[in-house]
């Protein structure tokens, strides 16, 4: 009898057991579940999180990229703007490094090997280009520009109003591409200096359609003087790098008109 009490407690001690190391179990493994959504939870939050971050902070990049590449091309020695708006740096002056040509001109050396491949291959083509005008010095372009105003002034005109119309053609000193010596003024040999009409001339021609090849382009085309300052030169030439000149050319537009699109 007392044995079979025995075995009766056993075995209740022995369910008691196993029920409750079965909801230790239940508890165990409903932890484990509800850790695996958090952790799921956190995993998917961490990943839009990051992703969102990345994202914005690829958009930043590509902003700043943007600003720095069009300073980049604002700082670039052969997009210098120069014109009434802009004056020349006469610090950036004094470090150009300047080329002589045979017939005493000299240019910045930068553009002197588009400058002579140009020049050659126009006179390839039978014409006789010479360049008549190029890099001057600060007080050249001031000679220049009083000598225009004084005929303007022996004609009847104020000093003012003589400054005014002279500004139009000669460049006030300090803002003129001769200045940079990135400028070429070119006419026929025949002439050797600027005369009228010279936008007929063949030599003009082939450089108007071709000089874009070589990094140079028209700078003061006939029907822009609204937007240049400067009435139309058919023989004033500026270098911009090829792909500027492409550009330019292309959309038939100016320095200031491609500056204010990518430099500025």
């Amino acid at each position: 009898m007392n044995k079979t009490k025995v075995r009766k407690r056993m075995m209740r001690k022995r369910r008691m057991i196993c029920v409750f190391i079965g909801e230790i179990a239940a508890c165990v493994i409903l932890g484990i579940a509800v850790a695996g959504v958090v952790r799921t939870s956190v995993s998917a939050e961490g990943k839009d999180l990051y992703e969102h971050s990345s994202s914005k902070k690829n958009n930043q990049n590509n902003d700043n990229l943007e600003r720095a590449s069009s300073k980049k091309k604002g700082t670039e020695w052969n997009l210098t703007l120069v014109n009434s708006s802009h004056k020349l740096d006469q610090s950036y002056v004094e470090t150009i490094p300047l080329t002589q040509l045979k017939n005493g001109q000299s240019i910045d050396s930068r553009c002197y090997p588009e400058l002579q491949q140009m020049m050659d291959d126009c006179r390839a083509q039978g014409y006789s280009p010479i360049i008549c005008s190029s890099y001057r010095t600060h007080e050249k372009q001031q000679e220049l520009f009083n000598q225009q105003v004084q005929v303007y002034m022996n004609d009847g005109m104020d000093r003012q109003k003589a400054e005014a119309k002279t500004a139009k053609s000669v460049a006030v000193p300090g803002t003129s591409e001769h200045e940079l010596g990135l400028a070429v003024d070119i006419t026929d040999i025949a002439e050797q200096k600027i005369v009228s009409g010279m936008e007929e001339q063949p030599v003009q021609q082939w450089l108007m359609k071709n000089c874009w090849k070589y990094g140079f382009i028209l700078r003061y085309p006939e029907d822009k003087a609204d937007i240049t300052g400067i009435v139309y030169e058919p023989w004033h030439y500026r270098y911009v790098g090829k792909e500027a000149a492409k550009y330019i050319y292309d959309k038939q537009i100016t320095l200031e008109e491609y500056c204010q699109k990518f430099c500025f």
